[in-house]
């Protein structure tokens, strides 16, 4: 009888609350579903031997920028140096650096005859000198195959190179991989390992299918030919950031692009120590995505505003409505809940990323409000690449 009374109590706006909440639901559901989940099924497929690799493993040339970042470079480069790979040379780029990296790079040359070294020159008046130093970088690199990371990164295994290489098919001009932040105690610690994690389900898996629009400097590869034929960062020249992902997103296609998921492939970084840090950390990153194309800009932006909605309606119908619509809002929380928790840690265990539970629905909405905050209200200054 209870129930009967409060199905009788439903209004028009009731109905329609709870049939957007269900559209929003099953958008929320797609992109868990085919887009983020796209790396387990290709990790399955990858396993069953459908996934070809190239046989002949193509010499290449890893390319790394560092200023100020002798310490970093004294503990990850050897790690890079000493790759199991049968052809393969380190440029690193002493980007005006002021502490011991010029030092330790003519040091460490003594005993890797694999490793170069090259400089951004003094005084170079350009507005980012990162793009400068990974151009130098590039033409002096003697094979097509680039390979891209940080001085704060440390391979996964003796196999980063290989793993990587190997998607280098004919039609191949891009590979993109996952750079992931080193795991440490705190709740920081988790915020970035979690936002990490998502941007590279949304990258990596839109990727896989079809939709590449971005990749990180910290594991990613293409081919020197693709840089001459796109004119280097000649289009986003004008801005600071942008020389990983505004490139991906200007030259990588369906046709051209692979993915490379294996946890020996996952490049380790030095995460940010204070929340400030990696505040601004964030705001360079966000600083680039409004130039990206507008069929990725609307990917984003469907899931984000669904996600959005999902909660803001949850909260709604919870206030605002019967407790018989109420239950069948809390069910349809559980399910979506429920599929996060099973594609998120299943990609997290892909990588060897830590698992989220009951933090990651806190993560769920305090990361986009964060970056939303950062794009209303970040100042339009000029960010440095260091």
């Amino acid at each position: 009888m209870n129930i009967l009374a409060s199905l009788q109590r439903l209004t028009a706006i009731d109905y329609c609350l709870m049939a957007v909440l269900l559209v929003v639901f099953g958008i929320q559901i797609y992109y868990y579903s085919y887009h983020f989940a796209s790396i387990i099924k290709y990790r399955k497929k990858r396993d069953n031997g459908i996934v070809p690799f190239v046989e002949n493993l193509p010499p290449v040339s890893v390319i790394i920028c560092a200023k100020n970042e002798s310490e970093n470079l004294r503990q990850f480069l050897p790690a890079i140096l000493e790759q199991d790979y049968p052809c393969f040379e380190v440029i690193v780029v002493n980007d005006g650096s002021t502490d011991e990296t010029s030092d330790l790079l003519q040091e460490l040359s003594l005993t890797y005859p694999n490793l170069y070294r090259t400089f951004v020159p003094e005084n170079a008046n350009i507005r980012s000198t990162k793009k400068l130093g990974l151009t130098i970088g590039i033409k002096a690199a003697k094979f097509d195959v680039l390979l891209f990371t940080d001085a704060d990164c440390k391979p996964a295994s003796n196999k980063w190179i290989e793993n990587m290489a190997r998607n280098f098919t004919q039609s191949t001009e891009f590979v993109l991989g996952y750079g992931a932040y080193m795991q440490e105690n705190g709740f920081m610690s988790r915020m970035i390992s979690f936002d990490t994690l998502f941007i590279g389900m949304q990258s990596l898996g839109y990727a896989l299918n079809g939709h590449p629009y971005m990749g990180v400097g910290r594991n990613m590869a293409y081919r020197k030919e693709t840089f001459v034929r796109m004119k280097g960062f000649s289009k986003s020249l004008g801005i600071q950031s942008g020389d990983d992902d505004l490139f991906v997103n200007n030259g990588a296609n369906e046709y051209n692009t692979r993915v490379e998921i294996s946890a020996e492939s996952v490049t380790w970084s030095v995460p940010k120590s204070t929340y400030r840090s990696w505040f601004r950390q964030k705001e360079r990153h966000l600083s680039t995505s409004s130039f990206y194309k507008a069929d990725g800009l609307l990917r984003i932006g469907v899931e984000v505003a669904s996600r959005g909605l999902f909660y803001a309606l949850i909260c709604a119908i919870a206030i605002l409505s019967p407790w018989t619509f109420g239950v069948v809002a809390g069910i349809v929380f559980l399910m979506r809940y429920s599929v996060q928790l099973i594609v998120v840690n299943k990609v997290a265990k892909q990588f060897n990323e830590r698992k989220f539970y009951f933090s990651l629905l806190m993560f769920d909405v305090v990361l986009p409000l964060i970056s939303l905050y950062i794009k209303i209200f970040s100042k339009k200054s000029i960010f440095k690449w260091k």
